[in-house]
């Protein structure tokens, strides 16, 4: 008997236990006799309704087979390990008799409404999983791993605005059968880091990929201890990027925040996975197709396969996603890249018909997301996650670009083992992400809509001094609504300025909020400022320190100082950058 309270546990497949309702179009619970009390409360629990027109005759089974229904209800092919109440032994197959009834193949609306159900949640590797089947909330809810986000994030992502998550992979040498990978006894560091940013609209992703051995500056970190107390880990300057995570006590929440300080963009949630992840996800799928130019044996990585067309899991994805020296240049930023390939290819057969209709499938990809999950505590619920994996799941693969940071050798080596940041076509691309500006070409709908946030900058202008503005500092910079104050008074001649202090909360972008009848004020203090239309909000004003009306200006994450332009949206990615299209294969060299 288990935890949760069923007999001969070890040899029942939760997946065998889901049987589709022809009545109904949905997946439904069904639990031996033998089970005593489940988990899942209540006898049989139903997926969510799909909607659409029903189906009969066969369906869907755990390996790609079927099960059968008559008009009493569905019934499974015993296995002589549990009976199925409410269900019949499965008969053999009978010839079929003249002027008998021929059994009807499933109709395509159950297919549809699967996919309806799971498409949306096919988000993102581990969101994809999680999303994907919510079928035992709380088995599921159990597997999971939560730590505090110390409030380095937003507090949680909104429907309403563009989707930033941070997704980790650790080199730590945790989980059965990864003795041989890592570091021995190390805490483990952030070996792999991607900034996936989904549009504000949905029509559009950018995956950006943060090279492990870049110098930078981590910041002092606030870090929730276990007692409830906070302690403070103190910054490193000049530091590799993956010493963010693990070393000096330092958690997913401090790597939040040394992203945040490279990119200016402020992130919603962090995921963190293990090596396990890589090895249960790729079996759960069936093997995840890459192609290789060359012949590769990388006994480092314990990748030995020839060239050409493969499918791999377990083991060998691993070996495939951690092999460097035989791929490009032999380093990090080569690895990079094929890591960007293999997670194109296993998003491609996430989203494929054969995954998605597949009840086994889908509940192995949640219970491997799951198991191998930490996630912030904001979305540490089986619920919080499948919202957010519709949300993540609405872009189009075509529309999803993985990118790498820019980055030169550090010229403070002789023997470059390091890199640092190429800022010139770092800020671009980081600019890019803020804006909401997509790395690919997109759907008509969102470049008229582009079209209509250039316009407000088209118009007249008023005169400087008749701009009247108040000022909030939501920068989360020291001082910057008293240094722009001093700035536009000064040197612009924008007298009719105040200052209000510090914005009810950080943003990550500048906001300028102003009535119809300002709109002229409005584009004279862009035209001062370089604020991107984006940043011009139409709506309504406020009442300045005189009572009077003024426009709103908020200070956000892209203010990098008084003086310097806020704007740094671009149509075009920078040239040059390390880039893979999500929905195209390529052969790794």
């Amino acid at each position: 008997m288990d935890a949760q309270g069923r007999g001969r546990a070890d040899n029942i497949d939760p997946a065998d236990q889901w049987v589709l309702n022809p009545n109904t179009g949905d997946y439904e619970l069904r639990l031996s006799p033998s089970a005593g009390q489940s988990g899942v409360p209540g006898p049989r629990r139903s997926s969510p309704r799909q909607g659409g027109g029903r189906s009969r005759g066969r369906g869907p089974g755990p390996e790609g087979g079927s099960r059968e229904y008559g008009g009493g209800g569905p019934r499974e092919p015993r296995d002589g390990r549990r009976e199925v109440p409410g269900q019949r032994r499965r008969r053999a197959p009978q010839p079929e008799m003249a002027g008998g009834r021929r059994k009807q193949r499933p109709k395509k609306s159950k297919a549809k409404k699967v996919l309806a159900w799971t498409g949306g949640s096919v988000a993102f590797i581990l969101v994809a999983a999680v999303g994907g089947a919510y079928l035992y909330y709380q088995h599921l809810n159990d597997n999971i791993t939560a730590v505090d986000d110390d409030g380095a994030g937003t507090g949680g992502f909104s429907k309403d605005r563009a989707i930033n998550i941070l997704l980790v992979g650790t080199d730590k040498r945790s989980g059965k059968g990864n003795e041989g990978y890592g570091d021995a006894g190390s805490v483990g560091h952030a070996d792999t880091t991607i900034l996936l940013h989904v549009s504000k609209d949905r029509s559009n992703a950018t995956a950006l990929s943060i090279p492990r051995d870049m110098i930078v500056d981590i910041p002092d970190c606030p870090t929730k201890q276990e007692d409830g107390s906070t302690k403070v880990i103190k910054g490193s300057p000049k530091t590799r990027f993956n010493e963010s995570l693990g070393q000096s006590d330092r958690t997913p929440s401090c790597t939040m925040r040394t992203v945040t300080e490279i990119t200016g963009i402020k992130l919603d949630h962090f995921m963190v996975a293990d090596f396990n992840a890589v090895k249960t996800m790729s079996s759960a799928v069936g093997g995840v197709p890459i192609c290789l130019a060359k012949d590769i044996n990388d006994p480092d990585s314990h990748l030995n396969l020839p060239a050409g067309k493969h499918e791999v899991e377990g083991e060998e994805a691993l070996a495939f996603v951690r092999t460097r020296h035989s791929v490009g240049t032999g380093g990090d930023l080569s690895r990079i890249e094929l890591q960007q390939q293999f997670l194109s290819s296993l998003m491609r057969k996430l989203k494929s018909n054969d995954t998605l209709t597949s009840p086994t499938k889908m509940i192995k990809l949640a219970e491997s997301g799951t198991k191998a999950l930490t996630v912030d505590s904001k979305i540490a619920d089986i619920k919080k996650l499948r919202d957010l994996g519709m949300e993540l799941g609405k872009f189009d693969m075509k529309n999803l670009s993985f990118a790498t940071t820019p980055v030169i050798d550090n010229p403070a080596e002789k023997v470059h083992t390091t890199v640092v940041l190429n800022e010139a076509k770092a800020d671009q691309l980081f600019g890019m992400m803020r804006d909401d500006v997509s790395l690919t070409d997109v759907k008509k709908k969102q470049k008229q809509e582009k079209a209509a946030i250039a316009a407000r900058l088209k118009g007249s202008k008023s005169a400087a001094g008749d701009v009247r503005v108040n000022i909030y500092n939501g920068s989360g910079k020291t001082g910057a609504a008293q240094a722009t104050l001093t700035w536009l008074q000064n040197n612009e001649g924008v007298m009719k300025s105040s200052q209000l202090g510090n914005a009810p909360k950080d943003l990550a972008k500048t906001t300028l909020e102003y009535a119809p009848d300002q709109a002229d004020q409005a584009r004279r203090l862009a035209d001062i400022m370089g604020l991107p239309g984006s940043a011009m909000k139409p709506g309504k004003s406020e009442k300045s320190a005189q009572g009077l009306p003024a426009m709103k200006l908020t200070l956000g994450g892209d203010f990098k100082g008084a003086g310097v332009p806020i704007s740094s949206a671009k149509s075009k990615a920078p040239e040059g950058i390390q880039k893979v299209e999500a929905d195209k294969s390529v052969c790794a060299k």
